[in-house]
């Protein structure tokens, strides 16, 4: 993870026999995260974004449901691009973590009622909120597309 400047995705591994399966990601190593959290939005399109972070790296991994996840690569904190070509990820039980690293702003949205979706961070809280950056939900253009009625 260290030096890791873009984001990507831990695939999954599966172990499956007649009693079911396990999910797991060897090849992640969860040491430098200090916490995690829930989200759960109950209604299909509920956005949650622009949030992001200097420093903090990310985990997302969606337990329940699916989502379109974004990620902005930010430049410039004071006043961002509004024309960066995001990152999308589709995402739903079934997909890897994805890996957000330090310096990108993310935003979500419920592609289906009721999904869950797990973030770790390698911030604590009081870490994460003096390295929080936030942008209005509109910021960058990109929810339309699932979500007409966000621009109405």
């Amino acid at each position: 993870m260290g030096g890791i400047s873009e984001p990507f995705i831990y695939k999954i591994g599966e172990a499956v026999d007649h009693r079911g399966s396990l999910e797991y990601y060897n090849d992640l190593t969860i040491s430098n995260y200090k916490r995690f959290y829930i989200v759960k939005n109950p209604t299909r399109g509920t956005v949650r974004a622009w949030h992001g972070h200097k420093k903090e790296a990310k985990l997302v991994k969606v337990l329940k449901g699916e989502i379109a996840l974004y990620l902005i690569k930010v430049e410039n904190w004071d006043n961002p691009s509004r024309d960066i070509e995001p990152y999308l990820y589709k995402l739903n039980e079934s997909s890897g973590i994805v890996y957000i690293p330090p310096g990108f702003a993310n935003g979500a949205i419920n592609l289906v009622n009721n999904s869950n979706t797990m973030y770790f961070s390698t911030s604590t809280l009081e870490e994460s909120k003096i390295d929080d950056f936030r942008f209005d939900p509109k910021y960058w253009n990109v929810w339309e597309e699932y979500s007409p009625e966000i621009y109405e």
